[in-house]
């Protein structure tokens, strides 16, 4: 049988790359793992040879202490793979495909993924709605940022890419299609970015370059960001995107008013989560300050896409509220100017086939708005510590060599 290693969580601060168990058809006991959901049958799953596995802001939330993951947590839902072994019960899904996994874990049964809402399956996480592969309160599954990886319920979830050479070509784009890109995308969409549009994205991150460049293919206007950073706001720059630094601005909408020449936009895309900063100089950590700051400059009727992590446990947090989730939203701001708040996670199959196309056809530049980055598996360690500290690159592991 064939070795696997992969990146592993071992508390705080900390990340290695370990010899860990070849996969297997069926979901063994281990870190994080429900005990209803040991022993769980996968004969609808399929084994994969990794081609490219991402590092997510979602993983830096979890290495960094701030929510319960359990030490020995093998990471990565950010998955593309090749299959090399098909469960009995597969029936569409070939040896040798090269296929996406969306990060959502979804079974195609129940009520929720008959209705699309793939995020929030049912049957898949006996502790709450929704799964995802190497993630805390997830079910268990086990992480894809290794050499192999078991992928469950395969007929229905995974994306097929149809032509394998041209997928070769395009990898570093095809590869977003697991998380980022659907994630970026959602949070235009579900903002209500349309043709003329005018957008505040905050956070330049992957996730916030994603749906800035999401919010250029649905035709907006002007798509303003706004971070801490001026690495990655350059980044943003790159691909026409008008920026604020918030660092050294703390009233936002004055900022928004000197680019559109007045105070406030369409809609707006948080793309930051519950470690947010608050603006200014040394403002420090203000867990409610984007949904406020958001709020605050949206127009009247407009709609908040929140693709950005909210969690109900965060140990690491600064006051009792926030460690369970609890923060000081201005709600009746929201109230008074008939916002639509749109969160959760991201039902990566409305959107991942159609985002395919585009790459395919050259009209989405994804790889490039994010600056994909590639490492090698042994790397890994190092790109959680270089996006800890907030390079503008997106992280993408080889962990065989496959386009390096």
């Amino acid at each position: 049988m064939a070795g696997n290693r992969g990146v592993v969580y071992e508390g705080p601060g900390k990340v290695s790359v370990k010899d860990i168990d070849f996969p297997d058809l069926v979901l063994k006991d281990g870190p994080g793992v429900p005990a209803s959901n040991v022993g769980r049958k996968c004969e609808h799953g399929v084994i994969l040879k990794v081609i490219t596995t991402n590092i997510c802001g979602s993983d830096q939330h979890m290495v960094r202490g701030r929510t319960t993951a359990p030490e020995g947590l093998v990471l990565g839902h950010e998955i593309t793979g090749e299959v090399i072994e098909v469960g009995r019960d597969v029936e569409f899904i070939k040896k040798g495909d090269i296929v996406s996994v969306p990060f959502n874990i979804a079974c195609g049964r129940c009520d929720m993924c008959r209705q699309q809402k793939t995020h929030i399956c049912t049957n898949v996480n006996p502790e709450r709605p929704g799964a995802a592969y190497g993630y805390v309160d997830m079910g268990g599954w086990v992480g894809g940022q290794s050499e192999y990886v078991m992928v469950p319920y395969a007929d229905f979830q995974l994306l097929v890419f149809p032509d394998k050479e041209k997928a070769m070509e395009k990898i570093l784009d095809l590869t977003m299609l697991s998380d980022i890109f659907p994630t970026g995308f959602h949070g235009a969409y579900s903002a209500g970015v349309k043709v003329g549009s005018t957008v505040y994205v905050a956070g330049a991150g992957p996730v916030g370059l994603a749906a800035a460049h999401s919010a250029q293919l649905l035709g907006a206007s002007t798509v303003i960001v706004g971070d801490l950073k001026e690495e990655r706001l350059e980044q943003a720059r790159s691909f026409g995107c008008e920026t604020v630094n918030l660092s050294k601005h703390d009233r936002l909408g004055e900022q928004i008013e000197q680019i559109l020449g007045v105070p406030e936009v369409d809609c707006a895309v948080d793309a930051v989560g519950f470690e947010a900063s608050g603006h200014g100089a040394n403002a420090g950590e203000q867990p409610a300050t984007v949904l406020n700051a958001i709020m605050d400059i949206t127009q009247a009727g407009g709609q908040l896409g929140i693709p950005g992590l909210y969690v109900t446990e965060d140990p690491g947090a600064a006051d009792t509220d926030a460690q369970t989730g609890s923060l000081k939203i201005r709600l009746g701001l929201g109230w008074a100017k008939a916002h639509t708040f749109v969160t959760g996670q991201t039902p990566v199959m409305q959107y991942n086939r159609h985002l395919m196309k585009s790459i395919f056809s050259g009209k989405a530049q994804i790889a490039k708005a994010v600056n994909a980055t590639v490492i090698n598996l042994d790397e890994a360690p190092q790109g959680y510590s270089q996006f800890d500290s907030g390079v503008a690159r997106k992280f993408v592991i080889d962990p065989h060599g496959s386009i390096r």
